[in-house]
């Protein structure tokens, strides 16, 4: 779905908000149900979490696709949606452009008449500039008579993208639409789609499960698990710093430990956690002595020393044996024995030189801050 052309006095800078409840069941009769409160700013905000998150849904709200059950979505002093007033504006009478992971290109079009395809109201010669205009800011503006078979798939991502654009949306949604491109072209597509906001300054929301398309992208992060909002913030704060399994495993952290809370220490802001044989020092929670809590950690935050290191800062130095090492191209992962199983990435250089070596003796490092005190 592409936004409906119009002016853009009203749309520039306007803030999208949204309150959605929207329950939906499978074949098995199991429902599924999205609860929240959003508010974007101008500017991109990343929807993150694993598959069934509910990230798509709020998409398909916004854009007039599905409707809520209840709930009030505006942008700016518009309201597209109040389930109690019984407002329910036409998708093509939002202004909000939506980009899918498939593209939706016609492929029986040329670039330019599929970028041109919104354009209708306009004259020919009207549609013509501001089609070359938008294709020549994604810098494809040489392949206007092409069709889509025609072209590397960077080059339609690009096309996709000057076509919703074209329009002049008030709000832009973005469902995974890099997903198969190599990180180079991601990058590249992503600047061009950054300056070409810096000038409209519109919310532009973005589904992603790639955390170098967060680390890229996002100024704004919300974290969505079963329909709720687990974490928001910067990248930093909510991905760094999981506080549930789901998200830990979304990100990349590869330990999660069962331990109980054994004592706080509250005057250095932490406690100690202990998972089957092994003890660690982990940031002072919201928690009790004797409490059940996970700690995740992840493996490249992990150091491996072939003799017991003195002197350090990290908190967590314990012996262990190497149970397993897999090598994966330039990283290793090795699975180290310390009262718990570890997995720790190290280089290959790393391995040579620490001689590692299954069934041979070495010493964890972990930093207290490395480890995540996960809610139950």
């Amino acid at each position: 779905m592409d936004a409906v052309g119009g002016g853009m006095s009203a749309a520039a800078g306007a803030p999208l908000s949204a309150q959605i409840r929207k329950q939906r069941r499978s074949d098995r009769r199991a429902s599924f149900v999205l609860d929240v409160a959003l508010r974007f700013a101008p500017g991109f905000t990343i929807l993150f979490g694993p598959s069934g998150a509910g990230k798509s849904t709020v998409l398909d709200c916004v854009a007039g696709l599905l409707r809520p059950d209840a709930g009030r979505i505006a942008i700016g002093d518009d309201v597209v949606f109040d389930g109690e007033r019984r407002i329910d504006a036409a998708p093509q009478h939002r202004r909000v452009a939506y980009v899918f992971q498939s593209l939706a290109l016609f492929p029986h079009l040329s670039v330019e008449e599929n970028v041109a395809y919104g354009l209708a109201q306009l004259t020919v010669a009207e549609q013509r500039a501001k089609a070359s205009g938008i294709l020549k800011a994604f810098r494809v503006e040489h392949l206007g008579l092409h069709r889509p078979g025609e072209i590397s798939g960077g080059e339609r991502q690009r096309v996709a993208l000057a076509r919703s654009l074209v329009t002049e949306p008030r709000v832009l949604l973005l469902d995974e639409p890099l997903s198969g491109l190599d990180a180079e072209l991601k990058a590249s597509i992503v600047g061009d789609l950054r300056e070409w906001n810096a000038a409209r300054n519109i919310p532009v929301l973005y589904v992603t499960h790639s955390r170098d398309e967060v680390d890229a992208l996002g100024e704004r992060v919300i974290a969505l698990e079963n329909g709720r909002v687990v974490s928001e913030g910067t990248p930093r704060s909510v991905l760094d710093a999981p506080r549930s399994m789901t998200l830990a495993q979304s990100t990349g952290f590869e330990n999660v430990l069962n331990g109980e809370v054994r004592g706080l220490r509250e005057d250095e802001g932490v406690m100690l956690v202990r998972a089957g044989q092994l003890e660690l020092e982990v940031p002072l929670g919201y928690a009790r002595a004797g409490d059940a809590v996970r700690v995740a950690v992840r493996a490249g935050d992990i150091l491996l020393a072939a003799e017991k290191p003195h002197g350090l800062s990290a908190r967590n130095v314990v012996g262990g044996t190497i149970v397993s090492l897999e090598e994966r191209g330039a990283v290793v992962n090795a699975r180290v024995d310390c009262g718990a199983t570890l997995l720790v990435q190290v280089t290959r250089g790393a391995m040579r030189e620490l001689k590692l070596a299954v069934g041979g003796a070495v010493w964890v490092v972990v930093k207290t801050h490395s480890c995540h005190v996960l809610e139950q």
